[in-house]
């Protein structure tokens, strides 16, 4: 009996035994995960890079944008200003050729208490008032409030008075933009200094221009209800 349980125990020890560690389907699920995560980590990485580049570029656009813009602004405005230029002595030249013409056709002269100069009469008012009554004074006599086109006619124009007198300039329309009444803007410029200034009037806003008193020669803004004499013009 003894070495039937003998036997038995050897039989037992000569099993073989199964290890636990293998590789299987398991396994490869493991690393096909692994591969994906993997993936998806690189892939967003490269997104990220390519949203920093696109943001980078963006704001440059932007930059660039911005000083086209300004770029642009600002040759419009050059150009804005040389056509003022040109149209305003255009508008000069067509006047004096209008009167030129006329002149040749025939002689003429301006009527009594006007003076002449340079083919155009010249009447200073007896009586002071606003811009506006000067203005209208001036029309119902088919004339305007003078527009100074030269130098020369500014050096005449002060051998007619001695006292602040209105001029056919305003801005009336649009602050600080200058314009004499036929609509032409402001190229000949005989300022005081410090003028215009749109400020210092007891009147009130400074949109009228007159000729000053201190010197005959330059000009100064003041309210256009202050009240002086004015100068009318017109083509006889």
């Amino acid at each position: 009996m003894e070495e039937i349980y003998a036997n038995v125990d050897c039989a037992k020890l000569s099993y073989p035994t199964h290890s636990t560690n293998y590789t299987g389907p398991r396994s490869s699920k493991r690393g096909f995960n692994l591969v994906i995560i993997l993936s998806l980590g690189l892939l967003s990485f490269f997104l990220l890079i390519g949203l920093i580049i696109l943001s980078v570029n963006y704001c440059n656009s932007l930059r660039d944008s911005a000083a086209a813009f300004s770029a642009i602004s600002n040759n419009l405005s050059f150009v804005t200003e040389e056509r003022d230029l040109l149209q305003a002595n255009l508008t000069e030249k067509t006047k004096e050729l209008e009167r030129l013409q006329m002149m040749s056709k025939q002689k003429k002269t301006c009527p009594s208490r006007w003076s002449m100069f340079s083919c155009s009469c010249y009447l200073l008012s007896e009586r002071s008032g606003s811009w506006d009554e000067g203005r209208k004074d001036c029309r119902n006599k088919g004339a305007d409030l003078v527009v100074i086109e030269s130098p020369e006619e500014q050096n005449y124009l002060i051998t007619l008075t001695q006292n602040p007198t209105w001029i056919g300039l305003n801005d009336k329309e649009e602050e600080g933009k200058w314009k004499w009444i036929d609509g032409t803007p402001l190229t000949l410029k005989n300022w005081a200094k410090n003028e215009p200034n749109n400020g210092g009037s007891r009147h009130g806003e400074e949109d009228c221009v007159h000729i000053r008193a201190a010197d005959q020669r330059t000009w100064n803004d003041i309210s256009c209800t202050a009240s002086m004499k004015w100068i009318c013009k017109k083509i006889p």
